[in-house]
Formats: structure tokens, sequence, C-alpha cells
């Protein structure tokens, strides 16, 4: 028997029970709700996980926070090695509100290391696949330290490159050219800057959004100063970004090695980055996986697919690789 009280119950439980019944497949239990009262049916050690999973969404939920299936689906997660009550602690750690007052916090425990480690370190590298936040939380991160005056700007900048097709040539002005590359920045930097406050701040200079090409040359002091799909850097591109960092800046670089849009052959110079400067203190270097993917719950089953499907591949060719080896 768990208490949940009536006000919390719809959330805990989900639209329609929902998550209730998510937790009643995957655990083998009978969940019966009334007057606030939680009685669970089942095998011992199976109610037992239901009832810590049921008592750290009930946190969450008198916290403030609207239950979402990923926060179930994480917390299923975590019971399983033990670490339920890690979901909690990770809920602690506010890092912003967007123009609307939504929240801004890491939902896992790869996000709160990472997190973390743009904390502490000058230089991060924020390594996953899509959906796991990376350039969302370095975005939230970037606009609170200009908020405490704990830099002077930010700096946003990607490499110019096209998603495996040919845009051919954009109309307008330089600008014009180059927003469409630069608009996942922009989206992130409207919802929790709101546009207003932006363009203020980009027309004294404060805040700027620019291809990768622009940073030659310069020296970035006092800056919080942001990388985004790095995987589409060529070595001597991001030997060039690295060497432009200043006295009081911050560093995030992120990216995601299974989606480079380089042409054939090219090295990536994210891949060559994070092999050079591997032990290089103050430089940390934080892997996100599928787990940590926070878009719909579907999102989180094809990047698990496509990793499974890319291990198998490459299995086959080791296979294929040694036969002919020995042939």
């Amino acid at each position: 028997m768990i208490e949940i009280p009536a006000e919390h119950e719809k959330n805990v439980f989900g639209q329609f029970d929902a998550y209730a019944k998510k937790l009643e497949r995957t655990f083998h239990v009978t969940l019966i709700a009334r007057d606030g009262v939680v009685k669970l049916l089942g095998e011992a050690s199976c109610v037992d996980q239901v009832v810590r999973i049921l008592k750290q969404l009930l946190s969450l939920s008198e916290r403030g926070n609207t239950i979402t299936e990923q926060n179930v689906d994480y917390a299923i997660s975590l019971v399983y090695d033990d670490r339920e009550s890690d979901l909690v602690e990770i809920d602690k750690d506010l890092i912003c509100h967007t123009l609307q007052g939504k929240p801004i916090k890491p939902k896992t425990l790869g996000q709160k290391k990472y997190v973390d480690a743009i904390r502490e370190k000058m230089i991060t590298f924020g390594l996953g696949p899509a959906g796991t936040g990376k350039t969302y939380l370095a975005m939230a991160m970037a606009i609170t330290a200009f908020k405490r005056n704990e830099v002077n700007r930010i700096i946003l900048t990607r490499p110019a490159i096209e998603a495996g097709e040919k845009l051919g040539f954009l109309p307008g002005d330089l600008q014009s050219k180059i927003d469409p590359y630069l608009r996942p920045l922009y989206d992130a930097l409207y919802e929790i800057m709101g546009a207003d406050s932006f363009l203020k701040n980009s027309e004294k200079g404060l805040i700027e959004v620019a291809p990768l090409a622009y940073m030659r040359g310069r020296t970035l002091d006092n800056a919080f100063i942001i990388l985004d799909e790095a995987q589409n850097t060529t070595p001597a591109q991001m030997k060039m970004f690295l060497t432009r960092i200043g006295f009081g800046s911050k560093v995030v670089i992120t990216g995601d090695s299974s989606q480079k849009d380089l042409p054939s052959g090219t090295v990536s110079g994210l891949d060559v980055a994070v092999k050079v400067i591997r032990n290089i203190d103050d430089i940390a270097i934080c892997t996100l996986t599928n787990k940590d993917v926070v878009r719909h719950p579907l999102v989180q089953k094809i990047v698990k697919a496509y990793e499974d499907y890319e291990k198998k591949s490459n299995r086959t060719k080791e296979r294929n690789y040694t036969r002919k080896r020995s042939s």
C-alpha cells in the first residue's frame, strides 16, 4: 500500500492512467487506486520496485513538475540499477527559466554530469545522439552566465554545411544566407531569452551568432562560446577554433559523430580533437547515450535501433575482413 494524494494522482499515473498501465506491464503487477491510497498486487520484488518508482514520481510531482513519459521510463531504468533516488537529486539542479516560466533542468544522470562539467571546466565536449539536450542545456548555461555577469558576451557558432543535400545559392544578403544553418541556435535563444532581449543584445554585439569561418583570426576573451554540430568541422577548423579561446572564457563543443555531413572520406575535426586533448586538465569530455534522450520516447527507440544496426554492421565487416585475410 502507498499513499498518493488525489491532487497528484493524475500527474503520477498519467492521462488515462497511461503511466500506471506501463508500470503494470513492465513489472507484471496490478495497481488499484482508491481514495488517495494505491494497492499493489504482484511478486514482492516487483511490487517493491514499483513502490520505489511511485515515490520518486510523487516527489517530482510535489516539487511542481509535470510528469512525462520520459520521467517514467528513466525512473524504471534507474530502479533496475538501485539508483532511483538520483531522480529527485537531478531535479534539484535548476539552471534557469524560459520566457514562459518553464524551469530548465537536467533530466538524466548524463545531463547532470554534462551541466556540472560546464560549470567546473573551461572547455566541455558534449558528445551524443540527437535529443540528448546537448545544445539546449549549453545555451541555458550560457544565458545564465551572461545574466549573472560571469561573461561579457555569448558567441554561438556552427559549421555552415548542408545536411546531406545541396541547397545551391540562397537569396538575400550574407545574414540571410547563413541564417538557415544557425536556425536551431536562434530557436533556443528565443525560447530562453526572448526575441526582443536577443535582438537588443545582438545589436550591442553582446550576443553573436555566426558561422565557424568567422572565428579565424579572433581572440575570444570573457565570452561563453558554443560550437554546435562540431562533427562537421575539419581537423584544421577545430584546431583553429580551440586556439581562439582567451582569458575568462568558457567553451562548450557539441556534436554527434554518427551524423556527419562532411564529404565522403573527410576526417571529422571532432573525432580528432577528442583523441588529441583527452588528457589535458580543465577539459571535460561528456558522452551522452540513448538513455539521455529527452525528446519523444520514439526518438530514444530510433536512436537505439540505429546504434544496434551500426554495431551489427561493424561486426559483419570485421568478420568479412578476417575471412579475407585468413584466405
